[in-house]
């Protein structure tokens, strides 16, 4: 099939983008080089994307760096009016973005449109009015000097986003370093590339200036690496691995770039004995099977109070077997496709590993037969660990897989719940508000949520503790993220320092 006949099949009405996008123009990359990006149903090529080398990227920081002056300098309320006009063209193109993210990626086509894409607009509607509202601060010092502050934009932000949600992320990302004044240079997830092009392409609509936001898809080791390494790139902002996080944090070292990073998780989610037991089913399949488990701050390991265990599992079981696969353009859709077949591969290992530690498989462990078996399917998978120290309770396996555990009281589900080096996301479920609150302060976790799962907001900060990353995105702390602070001191009786005085 011809681009023109895939985009016809998805029923995109525009050309799917597929070149890099630099200082306000698609342009190929200076190699030539391309990379297909493949649909995840049935590993069939969507495009050829053009794969951005050094010289690209040094096109781009360039390109950014001319447009600085000019866009750090403009009224913040008018970069705020562009980051609004943005959220309404993809509210007004919704329908496109949510199919053309579930052709690349994989999310079932309901879930795109019910979520990724809102929460898209949201994320620059938010900062849109944020852009105006975020100011300075004046200290009181000692007599007769004024003091006060300025938050500036750090400048040119290098920025990697992943595969599994690249068109949220890309507002994650975008949106605070826009508002604050800084200029992009964007590396999106090689094998998943097109809908932040498509959202470049709508930004130049909106009146984004040329240069401020350049697109560079191309592969981590070599794009990714040298936008960690650029001399001229004050800050990378980073969403991934936490191997691939401390490659960054040592490219960074050569000028001292500021480092945000937000990385894996193994979030640990907690059924007390008085939960309400159907919301916590419900909740728990969402925490786990949303986005075919790809999610770092997915509920995965499963943690159950052993007086509830047997009978939470006796719903459980059943929900994760009903879960309907299919073609993620299919509104009957409730899990696609895992994003690429390499990593479908490296989440079927883990049912080995899982065997080879003595656990039980309860569902799941194997890809679907039939029209889906071309594709990269898992099925739902739940697997009860002997001991919390296995490697399928410590590890993250970045896909509809399960790791159930049991606790006889609140202190042991602390340890289990605290006994791995991630601390991103988690939750509990409880009828007990003291409780509630108690484990809540004694989770080592960047976010707590009770009595749910995976609530995320543009006002809300997100992000994780120890191997989980550092730094904030959204709310007020993103913005802190992306501006340095200037002190200013003003003699304003312009007395002359005493020890000066003759």
């Amino acid at each position: 099939m011809t681009l023109a006949d895939i985009q016809q099949a998805a029923g995109l009405k525009t050309p799917i983008r597929h070149q890099l996008f630099i200082d306000g123009r698609f342009v190929d990359a200076e190699s030539g080089e391309t990379l297909a990006t493949l649909n995840p149903h049935d590993n069939s090529t969507i495009a050829q994307v053009a794969l951005a080398g050094k010289a690209d990227v040094d096109k781009a920081v360039a390109a950014a760096k001319r447009a600085f002056p000019a866009w750090s300098r403009m009224a913040a309320a008018d970069r705020g009016r562009i980051l609004l006009r943005l959220a309404d063209l993809i509210e007004a193109n919704a329908e496109e973005l949510a199919r053309l993210e579930s052709l690349d990626t994989g999310h079932p086509v309901r879930d795109s449109r019910a979520l990724d894409v809102p929460r898209t607009a949201a994320c620059f509607r938010y900062f849109g009015g944020m852009a105006d509202k975020f100011q300075g601060e004046t200290i009181p010092v000692e007599a007769g000097f004024l003091n006060y502050t300025l938050r500036e934009p750090v400048g040119i932000v290098g920025q990697v986003v992943p595969w599994n949600f690249p068109l949220m992320f890309t507002s994650w990302k975008m949106a605070p370093a826009l508002a604050a004044g800084n200029c992009i240079v964007m590396k999106p997830a090689e094998i998943t590339p097109l809908s932040s092009l498509r959202i470049v392409e709508l930004m130049a609509e909106a009146g984004m200036p040329a240069g401020v936001v350049n697109m560079v898809p191309g592969l981590g080791s070599v794009a990714g690496q040298y936008i960690a390494e650029h001399p001229e790139i004050a800050k990378i902002a980073f969403t991934g691995s936490t191997a691939t996080g401390r490659r960054i944090v040592a490219a960074s070292a050569g000028n001292l770039k500021k480092v945000q990073l937000e990385l894996g998780g193994k979030g640990p989610n907690i059924v007390f004995e008085d939960a309400n037991l159907a919301a916590a089913v419900n909740g728990s399949a969402w925490a786990i099977f949303h986005n075919q488990g790809q999610a770092c701050i997915a509920g995965s390991r499963l943690m159950l109070h052993e007086k509830i265990a047997d009978a939470f599992l006796d719903r459980f079981i059943p929900l994760a077997q009903s879960i309907r696969l299919g073609n993620p353009l299919d509104d009957a859709t409730e899990m696609g496709p895992l994003t690429s077949a390499q990593h479908r591969e490296r989440v079927l290992s883990y049912v080995e590993v899982a065997k080879g530690e003595g656990g039980e498989v309860l569902a799941g462990g194997k890809g679907p037969g039939g029209d889906l078996a071309k594709g990269c399917y898992v099925e739902p998978t739940v697997v009860r660990a002997k001991n919390f120290r296995d490697r399928v309770a410590q590890e993250e396996v970045f896909g509809p897989f399960v790791t159930v555990l049991t606790f006889k009281d609140d202190e042991e589900a602390l340890q289990i719940a605290n006994g791995t080096d991630y601390g991103l996301g988690s939750g509990l479920w409880t009828g007990s508000l003291q409780r509630a609150h108690k484990v809540a302060r004694d989770l080592h976790a960047g976010m707590v949520w009770i009595n749910s799962y995976k609530r995320v907001n543009p006002g809300s900060p997100f992000g994780g503790v120890g191997q989980s990353g550092y730094g904030r995105e959204m709310g007020f702390d993103a913005m802190r993220e992306y501006t340095q602070v200037k002190s200013v001191w003003v003699n304003v009786d312009a007395q002359i320092p005493p020890h000066f005085k003759r």
